[in-house]
């Protein structure tokens, strides 16, 4: 961990539904999959914010591949990768993909599609 810059060791995701948030943290040998006790309505990104946390988001993934998905290490930024869909940027690293998902977020709409925009 020491090699990955301070502040962007791990990454994880949170997907929102009509019932509230589900947390996906990929830790050391196990995926947490968490479905937090909050309101419906309640603003976990800014919670997260406030808390001294970098976020980005929300993101529209695009619809799933229809190629076999790529042999690549399990990792946090995998897994957020995945989550994303076929048009999220590449990355190794925390940092990567929060730099190539802050460039990406300077749009309007935060769409992640299969036609390069979203990387």
């Amino acid at each position: 961990m020491r090699l990955l810059r301070p502040g962007f060791r791990h990454c994880f995701a949170a997907l929102r539904d009509e019932g509230g948030w589900t947390v996906l943290d990929p830790l050391s040998g196990r995926l947490l999959v968490t479905r937090l006790p909050v309101e419906p309505g309640f603003d976990l990104p800014g919670f997260w914010g406030r808390a001294g946390c970098r976020v980005l988001g929300p993101f529209v993934p695009a619809a799933p591949a229809q190629a076999w998905p790529a042999v690549i290490p399990f990792s946090c930024v995998a897994l957020c990768r995945a989550l994303l869909g076929p048009g999220a940027p590449f990355a190794v690293t925390p940092y990567g993909l929060y730099r190539r998902l802050e460039k990406n977020s300077s749009h309007e709409e935060n769409v992640l599609d299969e036609s390069g925009s979203g990387g």
